[in-house]
């Protein structure tokens, strides 16, 4: 049976303030982006978020970001490679010690936002992270958008690396994603966005806007915890993945 991953951004409350349906989508989804506090969460919100994960069954991944509270880590900043590659460590290490605590490991790597994108098309950013993921632990696996520079970085350095793909984002004619600046980007549609995703996963393709077929590799599909209709939708995407012969499980797992 093919198996797809459902990863989700999560942990991403702060303070008093609160962010999306954790407990909810943790129910849905195999694979799990926690916020390291740079874009959003903080001790409190991390231990919970571990635990609540660990509780699920569902994998645990370093979701890291740029130093930017205020703009959720969705603006490009000016930062050298050996920034990055500091600013890597230090999230991974802060997730690492609430996992350790809770007895479960961290199992993958996800950049979130602004520093997503920049290494998805910047090698020498896309290295730095990836060198910073290897040598804190080369078993970790490295989540990077389909045909990425991060991808390749990670397999240049030996990481097991995860193709990721977006049920609700829409993408451009080089398979990068429409930036979210840009009217439409975000998919508001469930239906849509479903299909979308299906046809990623089962045939390797999108439509890109303006016309026009990407190809690409969908091992993940990353979904969004954010939304108003987050766990609605991630509940109508499980269904349709699981009614279309596809296993829902993390990468790796048996």
């Amino acid at each position: 049976m093919k198996r797809i991953d459902l990863n989700c951004d999560l942990g991403e409350s702060f303070g008093a303030w609160r962010m999306g349906d954790d407990p909810e989508l943790l129910a849905l989804v195999s694979s799990a982006n926690i916020a390291c506090g740079f874009h959003a969460g903080d001790p409190t919100i991390m231990q919970r978020t571990v635990a609540e994960a660990a509780a699920r069954g569902v994998a645990i991944g370093a979701h890291v970001s740029l130093p930017d509270l205020q703009g959720f880590g969705r603006r490009e900043m000016a930062v050298t490679p050996a920034e990055v590659h500091a600013m890597t460590r230090y999230q991974l290490g802060a997730l690492y010690a609430f996992a350790r605590a809770a007895g479960v490991a961290v199992a993958h790597v996800k950049p979130h936002g602004a520093l997503y994108n920049m290494a998805a098309r910047d090698r020498v950013m896309a290295d730095a992270i990836a060198t910073a993921v290897r040598t804190f632990d080369p078993t970790l696996r490295l989540f990077g958008l389909a045909g990425s520079a991060l991808l390749d970085a990670g397999r240049t350095v030996q990481l097991d690396v995860v193709s990721e793909a977006f049920a609700d984002r829409r993408y451009r004619a080089d398979g990068s994603l429409l930036p979210r600046s840009e009217p439409g980007a975000v998919i508001a549609d469930d239906a849509e966005a479903t299909a979308q995703a299906l046809g990623m996963v089962t045939a390797g393709q999108v439509t890109a806007v303006g016309g026009g077929v990407v190809q690409l590799q969908a091992d993940t599909l990353c979904l969004h915890g954010d939304g108003a209709h987050a766990v609605a939708f991630a509940r109508a995407l499980r269904d349709a993945l699981t009614q279309a012969g596809l296993r829902i499980a993390a990468p790796g797992a048996a």
